[in-house]
């Protein structure tokens, strides 16, 4: 299906937000600018143990996809969320994520109470 007047559909626009969240570096990125307001490049290689160029990468895609702004001041570089709601984002994530882990947890202790099939040959 082709976009209209150049733009692209709703859809593809939120699978294009997915894609700036689907490595987990760039999570943990988000997760800590949402625990403060804002972080240096400093602090963010501090935290996450990424080295400047990496961390440069990860940081692209994010400003790309408009989940994180940064800000110069002398010398140092802050970033912070875009928005309050990618901070909600990641915390409905983490939540689904629990009771997701807790079906899995209730399937597998299901599985104590089968009988023995005894050995396969």
């Amino acid at each position: 299906m082709d976009s209209v007047g150049g733009q692209l559909p709703l859809y593809q626009v939120k699978a294009n937000l997915f894609k700036g969240l689907s490595h987990p570096v760039r999570v943990r990125i988000l997760e800590i600018l949402a625990a403060a307001d804002e972080a240096s490049v400093t602090q963010l290689i501090d935290d996450t143990g990424l080295e400047a160029s990496h961390l440069s990468q990860h940081l692209a895609v994010l400003r790309r996809h408009n989940l994180v702004v940064s800000d110069r001041r002398a010398s140092q570089v802050f970033y912070r969320l875009s928005f309050p709601e990618v901070a909600d984002l990641l915390s409905i994530a983490r939540g689904l994520l629990a009771q997701l882990l807790h079906t899995t947890q209730e399937q597998l202790a299901s599985t104590a109470a089968l009988p023995d099939l005894g050995q396969q040959r």
